[in-house]
């Protein structure tokens, strides 16, 4: 069976959190050594009948994509987690379902998230977008740029806009999705959803019924259904790591929850390391700008969440962004993955350096991070400033925002 790794996925509503804030929180376990980088694609328009390339595969374009930001392992095309200029945000979960994840390469989950992003304006479009394509074109391949063995898992998704949010989990081209409007939720390597079923396939109970997983004189509780083994409970650690926090929920809680390696939230293991993070505020308010805090680099423990927000003229930061090797990719090659690259961007590599001090000098390494956490806590309360202001935002004023964050950290960091 596939090693998966414990990712997980937050949200939390209203009158939950603080300032009407919808709040959205991911934490990405992969592989250790696994580089995950964070890119911007402004939104563009696509000649009628042109292709997309995906990790594995081409499908058709569409017409028009929005902008996107993406946290993503600096191999693939698609994303771990990130938002869009409309305000929707994704995160995918690797899952294992009684149903064995195809090795055939089509799409992969970390596609979908990407390609929902780029073409759903609201969660529900985006999750349209994303069963839409599961029929069309399926799911599989290797999630791990590994050229000994093809790891393949099903996808769940946590699929969150201004208003609401979906729980999206899948089983090959069948599918499951509950809305949520209230309160919290977690997903993580289990499935969540069971008897609470807001949309899902129109062949979905009928396929589980002829594989002989349910009968149809008895309740259909998905997760029952289709687990692999009785474990499928509600993400218990993850959850409970985020309702133990007191009073509103706020972006430094959702941040502090991903730091929480205690809650084995934050996963520090030998063979899965958390390789990036992500906090999102959406205001309901749609006069507000969204705000996203992207890491780009492992262990949010010891990594600054950096805010982003979405303008006209962003200006890209190489420094967070990965070498492109083109055709010479060992992805791009068949048989794939045939040699390892040295695929480190600027800031992973000066993070490397504060690994290194913490592990030799555990009195200077809680300087340094006492340090990093008072730059974030300046980022964090601008941030609030500006979601605070009743003030229209001057694009002119952020477009430089991430950039400044990303080149600020490595020179303190030099």
């Amino acid at each position: 069976m596939a090693l998966i790794p414990p990712s997980f996925c937050f949200v939390a509503f209203p009158p939950r959190t603080k300032e009407g804030l919808v709040i959205f929180g991911k934490n990405s376990a992969r592989p250790r050594d696994e580089v995950q980088e964070v890119v911007y694609f402004a939104a563009a328009a696509h000649d009628p009948g042109c292709k997309v390339e995906c990790t594995y595969i081409e499908i058709d374009q569409v017409p028009q994509t929005h902008a996107v930001a993406l946290s993503r392992p600096s191999w693939l095309w698609g994303a771990e987690m990130g938002a869009n200029e409309h305000g929707v945000c994704i995160a995918n979960k690797a899952i294992v379902t009684k149903e064995a994840a195809s090795e055939t390469e089509a799409l992969l989950g970390v596609d979908l998230v990407r390609l929902g992003l780029e073409r759903g304006a609201t969660a529900k479009e985006a999750l349209d977008v994303i069963v839409s394509l599961l029929e069309e074109y399926g799911q599989g391949g290797n999630y791990y740029e590994d050229g000994s063995s093809c790891q393949a898992f099903q996808s769940a998704y946590l699929i969150v806009d201004r208003k609401e949010a979906w729980v999206l989990e899948t089983i090959g081209k069948y599918w499951a999705a509950e809305k949520i409007t209230e309160g919290t939720k977690c997903i993580c390597s289990q499935l969540s959803l069971t008897t609470k079923i807001d949309a899902e396939h129109p062949e979905l109970r009928s396929y589980a019924e002829n594989q002989g997983w349910w009968t149809a004189d008895t309740e259909f509780n998905f997760a029952q259904v289709f687990s692999q083994a009785d474990n499928h409970s509600d993400c218990c650690l993850g959850k409970e790591s985020l309702e133990k926090q007191e009073g509103d929920i706020t972006v430094q809680m959702m941040i502090d929850v991903l730091r929480d390696k205690a809650s084995g939230v934050c996963v520090d293991s030998e063979s899965f390391l958390t390789t990036a993070s992500m906090v999102s505020a959406l205001p309901q308010n749609p006069s507000s700008p969204c705000v996203h805090y992207f890491t780009g680099t492992p262990d949010p423990s010891r990594s600054i969440f950096k805010p982003f927000i979405f303008v006209d003229d962003v200006k890209l930061v190489p420094k967070v962004q990965s070498p492109v090797f083109g055709s010479e990719d060992p992805v791009k090659k068949v048989p794939r993955f045939q040699e390892k690259l040295d695929r480190r961007h600027e800031l992973y590599r000066a993070h490397e350096w504060i690994r290194s001090v913490i592990a030799s000098n555990q009195e200077k390494g809680q300087k340094l991070r006492r340090t990093m956490l008072d730059l974030e806590k300046q980022g964090l309360e601008a941030m609030e400033n500006i979601l605070n202001s009743s003030e229209v935002l001057d694009p002119s004023e952020v477009e430089d925002l991430f950039y400044d964050c990303v080149d600020t950290e490595i020179k303190f960091l030099k």
